[in-house]
């Protein structure tokens, strides 16, 4: 089946198997890509049948799977391997202490994790987190982030992306523009940063730019610096400022569109994603009716991301 047939929404499913109703509506509506959750996965025989299920609707090897495993708490492979003390504070921490027993254990870890996603049929995974951590940032970062350094943020977000590369695995950079700031779990709640530009340029926004991935994640988040009313995933300001001047030029996909931060109907919340500039809307809880509404609003895939799209699958031969 042709990339271009295909809709600018990714979208998860409920189980460990795809039912009737999922496997129809994969079928008619043609996301660009599926995203896995534990709730997924069992182990590796039954995770790569469901994957090789999904692929074949779309006659499609490359077809995009992605998954959210960054290690420590959000992880989702853990039925098959515990990933549990893994978090990227755990890097951050060994990256400080020595950067050449760093170097040592990170590629290690990266290797084995890629491994595992490479023999269940998983092909993007949404790392590195790029946000840097401060004293007052909301746990939902906690020890997902690296750093309270930029430097070292910066430094580490590269050799993520280098080394899922090697092993064929795409990476999606986040939450662009920056997410440590927050004092709020964007599930919940819309948090609203005042810091002034220069101060955001210097320190949140600057380890986002030069980052050689295919792929960014939006955060839930209203720079006011940016946009005094939007979220940056319903801002053409902010989307603007991301393509600009922080200089991302591949596909930007927005956070989940059901979390609590958005503060529109579920259907108004797609709508001003894509109108923002967002070329990837992401749904995450399987919920069908949420789901078909997705699929309506979304369009066809544009040029740009048809371009994109041909890159990354050049990536993966």
């Amino acid at each position: 089946m042709k990339i271009n047939l295909r809709k600018s929404f990714i979208c998860g499913i409920k189980s460990t198997l795809l039912t009737k109703k999922e496997y129809l509506f994969i079928r008619k509506n043609k996301p660009w890509g599926i995203i896995l959750f534990k709730r997924n996965i069992k182990n590796i025989n039954q995770v790569n049948k469901l994957t090789k299920s999904i692929k074949k609707i779309f006659n499609d090897p490359f077809y995009p799977i992605l998954i959210d495993e960054e290690g420590g708490s959000v992880t989702r492979i853990n039925n098959i391997v515990d990933n549990s003390i893994f978090s990227g504070k755990f890097f951050g921490d060994l990256y400080k202490e020595n950067i050449q027993k760093f170097n040592l254990f990170y590629k290690v870890y990266v290797d084995q994790i890629s491994y595992v996603l490479n023999s269940i049929g998983v092909n993007i995974n949404t790392v590195p987190i790029l946000d840097i951590k401060r004293n007052f940032s909301h746990k939902i970062i906690g020890d997902r982030a690296y750093s309270n350094n930029k430097k070292i943020v910066n430094k580490i977000g590269d050799v993520t992306i280098n080394l899922f590369k090697k092993n064929r695995i795409g990476t999606v950079i986040k939450h662009i523009p920056g997410h440590g700031l927050s004092r709020k779990d964007t599930h919940l709640n819309l948090p609203y940063i005042s810091d002034n530009l220069k101060y955001l340029e210097k320190n949140d926004f600057s380890v986002f730019k030069n980052k050689k991935s295919m792929f960014a994640m939006t955060a839930h988040i209203v720079f006011k610096a940016l946009d005094k009313n939007d979220c940056v995933t319903h801002s053409k300001k902010s989307i603007s400022y991301i393509r600009n001047k922080i200089g991302f030029k591949n596909l930007i996909i927005s956070d989940d569109i059901s979390m609590k931060a958005l503060k529109y109907e579920f259907s108004e919340n797609v709508r001003r994603a894509f109108a923002a500039g967002c070329n990837l809307v992401l749904h995450c809880s399987g919920n069908m009716k949420e789901m078909n509404s997705l699929a309506k609003i979304s369009p066809k895939l544009d040029q740009f991301i048809i371009k994109k799209t041909s890159e990354f699958y050049k990536f993966l031969s």
